[in-house]
């Protein structure tokens, strides 16, 4: 088992885990009104706008939580042979694109960038062990 890809998949595991809760607890409890998907927001959003900025807050989390389940599947040495890299290298592809742009859009002030950035590192590292 490489120990690279399950570091790499429990930290965004853990990413899309915060993403949600946080999420929840900052932004959609003030837009909710009753029921599980909010549908406030007026006079900026209408309900079906914060109802499909629920949905894909909520898709983040989904995704984050395919790749570690990829991630975890990568860390088997059949898995790993079976890949050639081609995943490890989309998913690093993938998390450094998202830090980049967590990164640019807040100017550096939230901390997601550094999370998905170290993730990627984590899988990068994973291809120097073969």
């Amino acid at each position: 088992m490489n120990g690279w890809l399950v570091g790499a998949a429990a930290l965004v595991f853990l990413i899309g885990l915060a993403h949600s809760w946080i999420g929840e607890l900052r932004i959609f409890r003030h837009l909710r009104e009753r029921g599980v998907v909010p549908t406030g927001g007026a006079p900026v959003l209408r309900a079906f706008q914060t109802r499909i900025l629920w949905a894909s807050w909520h898709l983040v989390t989904v995704m984050a939580w395919a790749f570690a389940a990829l991630l975890v599947w990568l860390s088997q040495p059949a898995s790993r042979a079976a890949s050639g890299g081609v995943v490890e290298w989309t998913l690093a592809a993938a998390l450094t694109a998202g830090a980049g742009l967590v990164l640019w859009s807040n100017r550096g002030r939230h901390p997601a960038w550094i999370a998905l950035l170290a993730a990627a590192a984590l899988v990068l590292m994973s291809l120097s062990q073969t």
